[in-house]
């Protein structure tokens, strides 16, 4: 089922009442492919749960409208729109059985849609199978492990059979290995049923991992939409560069003359087509290349081996970011100085900004 979102605004009125409105969604306008998993990815507070929450009804927008397929269900009420929710914290009825959980919404439905017991029966067991608890049927939630309700909390979801599915942070609960376990199982369920899902995460690498396509919120505007990994290669502005990537962009305050970038007084890269200016300037932490002639010299702070990459922890009189860190591979690691480390860098991971706004400022044609 496809999503539209046309125009799609939600404010709450501020506390203090001679102060605006508080905007959570502004102008959002994107469509949501048939059959595809959607990160919806963003700081806290950037309005990703209320986005959410206006795809399922629980909100009214103040403006614009929705549509799933060619259906606009702006005015209709949640029960009516056919979506599956689950939530941060499972919500899972704590005195029923795993499989009175999963029957319950079948059991509330009224007239012509409610099935007969056995297709019932049928329907709970297909989705137990599916999230792989069939044999937990007959246990009560607080005997189950996280990752064993959240589970539950998906089939309940899904025995509705729903168009649509909206995941609200539901991997927050669990442990770092419970987390990467479950979100491959959302995936698979994803893929096996065809069901548009939209998954809202503050996790850029939950939604990287798993997702289509993402969607990169901040203070209720959408940034970017694209793949995970153009997202990441191809950031449209600073905040973009600056939100994915994990040990984060590092971030620097440079200079363009002449068609050369500049950090401090050395001269990096050649920056074809980029007029003389001030910029911010982004390297992600693989663009650095150990080379005892490289044109940028800092001071080497330390060298940390983690397996297969090693991180090298430097400083610069031009850095911005708290801290400045280069991945490289673990046997170039004895390259290193004590106390100086020299780099040349890959063009093609380092992103020039306007300082004032943020936005891209690109050079070479990419």
């Amino acid at each position: 089922m496809k999503i539209v979102l046309q125009h799609l605004t939600k404010s709450f009125p501020s506390r203090d009442k001679k102060s605006a409105d508080v905007i959570a969604v502004n102008d959002f306008d994107f469509e949501i492919p048939d059959g595809k998993l959607i990160g919806l990815l963003g700081p806290s507070g950037c309005g990703k749960s209320t986005t959410l929450n206006l795809i399922c009804g629980l909100l009214t927008p103040t403006f614009g409208r929705i549509f799933f397929g060619e259906d606009d269900v702006t005015d209709l009420p949640p029960e009516n729109r056919g979506v599956g929710l689950v939530f941060q914290n499972y919500a899972l009825y704590p005195h029923l059985t795993v499989r009175k959980n999963i029957l319950f919404p079948l059991q509330n439905l009224k007239g012509a849609e409610r099935p007969s017991k056995a297709e019932m029966e049928e329907r709970m067991l297909q989705c137990a199978r599916l999230v792989q608890i069939e044999s937990l049927l007959e246990r009560k939630p607080a005997e189950l492990s996280g990752g064993q309700q959240q589970r539950v909390a998906i089939a309940r979801a899904l025995v509705k059979r729903p168009r649509v599915l909206l995941l609200d942070e539901p991997l927050s609960n669990l442990d770092a290995r419970l987390r990467l376990q479950t979100r491959e199982e959302i995936r698979r369920i994803q893929r096996e049923t065809g069901v548009t899902t939209v998954f809202v995460t503050h996790d850029q690498e939950e939604a990287m991992s798993i997702s289509d396509r993402i969607v990169v919120m901040n203070a209720g505007v959408l940034q970017q939409i694209d793949r995970p990994q153009t997202v990441y290669d191809d950031p449209i502005n600073q905040f973009v560069a600056q939100f994915l990537g994990t040990p984060p962009i590092n971030m620097f305050s440079g200079r363009v003359r002449d068609g050369r970038l500049f950090l401090g007084e050395q001269s990096v890269l050649v920056v074809p087509g980029v007029s003389d200016c001030e910029v911010n300037v982004g390297i992600r932490p693989e663009g650095f290349v150990i080379d005892p002639e490289g044109p940028l010299g800092c001071e080497l702070l330390a060298v940390e081996v983690m397996g297969r990459d090693t991180s090298v922890v430097f400083d610069h009189s031009a850095r911005l970011s708290p801290s400045l860190r280069a991945v490289i591979p673990s046997e170039e690691r004895t390259h290193a100085g004590e106390r100086s480390v020299r780099f040349s860098l890959k063009p093609s991971k380092v992103f020039l900004f306007d300082k004032t706004a943020g936005a891209r400022v690109r050079f070479g044609g990419k």
